[in-house]
């Protein structure tokens, strides 16, 4: 079962505000010692809830010659730079940087919990509501393109597949969600995971 449009506002208000879920990719290591200290780069990511009748996640696919976490899916987002007031305003910045999301479309909620990556990131998701139908255009040079996933999907325990392998010389866990063609997975994946979890 799946909420409709006018039950979003109050659903999504379950993940505003700091909680108990998984907060970093070291989570998931088992017994795993922690990173090493160093500076995190903070960064925003836009989890955007189309609000369908059977409401969707906006997601992209970055694109192939990319440095970083190239063809992966991904929420828009990136660094918050220094002339973005808050994560708030990174996250709608690079919306729209990255799939022409005007700020003005967006209905935002609230953030919730804080992400930090392996690779040295601190992530603020952004949780918003956007109408269906406004026009997105992914840009060329980042995002590959653009797809939405039903929010019910990405919900469903049943679907986050906690995988290992080696990274670093060390075996890490992460998750997996797969739909349709896509596979959603590290970072990206977390999030969701800990946006279901919250959410339930």
């Amino acid at each position: 079962m799946h909420p409709g449009p006018h039950a979003l506002p109050d659903l999504l208000a379950r993940a505003i505000g700091p909680g108990p879920g998984q907060r970093g990719d070291w989570d998931f290591a088992g017994n795993d010692d922690p990173p090493p200290a160093r500076p995190l780069v903070a960064a925003a990511v836009l989890i955007a809830v189309v609000t369908h009748d059977r409401p969707t996640v906006l997601l992209t696919r970055r694109t192939a010659h990319l440095r970083a976490h190239a063809g992966q899916v991904a929420f828009p987002g990136g660094r918050i730079d220094p002339a973005d007031a808050d994560a708030v305003a990174a996250a709608l910045r690079e919306a729209h940087e990255e799939v022409a999301l005007p700020p003005s479309a967006v209905t935002v909620v609230g953030t919730t919990d804080r992400y930090t990556t392996g690779t040295g990131y601190d992530i603020t998701p952004v949780l918003a509501l956007v109408a269906p139908g406004v026009p997105l255009v992914p840009a060329a040079d980042e995002v590959a393109s653009i797809f939405e996933v039903p929010l019910d999907v990405l919900r469903d325990p049943a679907r986050h597949q906690l995988r290992q392998s080696e990274w670093q010389g060390r075996l890490r866990s992460y998750y997996v969600i797969t739909w349709e063609t896509h596979e959603i997975w590290g970072a990206t994946a977390a999030m969701i995971v800990n946006l279901a979890r919250r959410l339930a």
